[in-house]
Formats: structure tokens, sequence, C-alpha cells
């Protein structure tokens, strides 16, 4: 026993500045990430010329609605905003739900090439985005889905990414489970809308959160299936307004971004705890 105290006086101190080190670098950490946070706040409360004046004003001064005036007044701000959340809502939606599907069969299900089909899959994250704009876009006008909601939307269903979450995880599902109520007569479509997909809740988030992120801050295909600016989504539509031939307006740029981060941010700390969960479980089983 008195080994034992001698043991944890000696580890104190050391515990101590173990545990100041951690927080420390913890702190930077924090600071690193949250700084461009703050700076967009700050330069949307400012006049323009700030965001770019050398030497820079670190501290927010001059503070202004300006930004925020222009940006309601003179674009259809709130039309692009609902543009991005029918986008992006439809997009997640489709996306959770044939991800989640196809994750049940390749978790669950056993069939033919079930392993050669399901890394041929994977292989399309590694090909970039700008590889299939032009077979995209041709695809989208042939079935004259351009300059429509539709055309926006269908291309972020098919995400290779989300199909990795959900049959990841729900790899990790006890297989007793599924078991027990096959034998109390329960059919697939029971087993899985009543078992699987409530057991699957943070990966559902987690894909739900990525796929409408992914989908709400997409830029080049936005902009190459939009024609109309009334059609545009947010980052399309305040780029278009922002930017000119002679400048660029850093304010409204600024202030369009914080508005558009907006509902991320409160997405993010709705889900924030099955998105953690469904990362952390989702990693464990391979």
């Amino acid at each position: 026993m008195t080994t034992n105290k001698t043991e944890i006086k000696q580890s104190g101190p050391w515990g101590k500045i173990h545990s100041g080190i951690s927080l420390f670098f913890l702190f930077m950490f924090a600071f690193l990430f949250l700084f461009p946070l703050y700076w967009m706040l700050k330069a949307a409360f400012q006049p323009s010329f700030m965001a770019i004046q050398m030497p820079p004003e670190f501290l927010p001064v001059k503070l202004t609605l300006s930004n925020f005036a222009k940006l309601f007044g003179k674009t259809p701000a709130f039309r692009w905003l609902l543009n991005s959340v029918i986008v992006a809502g439809t997009s997640t939606l489709l996306t959770v739900m044939f991800s989640s599907l196809a994750g049940y069969a390749f978790a669950k299900k056993n069939f033919v090439g079930k392993n050669a089909l399901f890394w041929m899959l994977m292989t399309a994250i590694m090909v970039p985005k700008q590889v299939t704009l032009v077979p995209l876009y041709v695809m989208m006008n042939q079935y004259h889905l351009y300059n429509t909601y539709a055309g926006q939307y269908l291309p972020m269903v098919a995400w290779p990414f989300g199909l990795f979450l959900m049959r990841q995880y729900m790899q990790t599902l006890p297989e007793e489970c599924l078991q027990s109520a096959r034998i109390d007569g329960a059919g697939e479509w029971t087993l899985f809308w009543k078992i699987v997909m409530p057991l699957s809740k943070p990966a559902i988030a987690t894909t739900a959160i990525l796929t409408f992120v992914n989908t709400w801050n997409d830029y080049m295909w936005q902009l190459v299936i939009v024609k109309d600016t009334v059609m545009a989504t947010l980052p399309v539509g305040i780029s278009k307004f922002a930017y000119s031939e002679m400048s660029v307006d850093y304010g409204l740029l600024m202030a369009g971004a914080a508005f558009g981060a907006l509902p991320m941010i409160l997405l993010f700390a709705f889900f924030q705890k099955y998105f953690v969960k469904g990362i952390t479980m989702g990693a464990v089983k391979g």
C-alpha cells in the first residue's frame, strides 16, 4: 500500500505536465482549425477592402452590416439557399437510402463475386471528379436534365464512399439479432427496416452529414449543369456576383460564405454524437 502511494506521488507532477502539454497542443490545433472561420466572420462584418489590406487587422474594427445588406438586397440569396437545400437534401436522402441497401447486401449477404464487385466500386473513389464532368454533362443533356434540380443532385447519389461507410458499419452488427428475427418470421424488408436501420443510426448520420456537406459545397458540377442564375446553388450564385472582370468583392464573398456555412454548422452540431460514433465504430472491422 505504501509503494502504491509512493508511485502515485511520484507520477503526480509528471501526470500534470503530460496533461498540460496535451492541453497546449489541443488548443493549438483548435486555434488553427477555428482561425479561418473567425477570419471569414470578421471579413463578413467589415468593409471589403479590409479583407486584403496589408498589414492585416487581426481584431475586428469598423464593423458594418453593409455586406449582408448587399447580399440580401442585390442578390436572390434566399432563392439560392432554397436551391442548395433542395439539391443537398434530396441528394442526401437518396444517397443514404441506396447506400444503406447496398451496404446491407455487401455486409450481410453472400453472392457470387461479392468482394470483387465491392472493390470494383471502391476504385471509383480514386477517379477525379474532373474526369467525369464531360460524360455526366452529355448524359444529363441527353435525358433533358440540364438546368434542372434532378440534373444537379442525381450525379451526387452514386457516391461509393457512402456505400463503404454503410458496409463497414453493418459488418459490425451482431448476426445473432438477424438470425433471431428470421426465426420469428421476419422477412427481409422487415429485417432491414425494423432492425438493421435503427441499429445503423450512427453510420446513417455520418453518411448523411458527409453527403450533405459534399453536395452543399460542390461548385464545379453545379457551375457546369446550371445556366440560369435563379437555378444556381449558393456557392455558384455568390461567386457570380462577387467576382467581376476588374475586382473581387471580398466582403460580399465572406458574407455569402458565412450565410452558407450556417446550415452545415447546425447540421453537424445536431448530429455530432452520431457522427463521431459512426466514424469510430465503422473503422473497427475492415
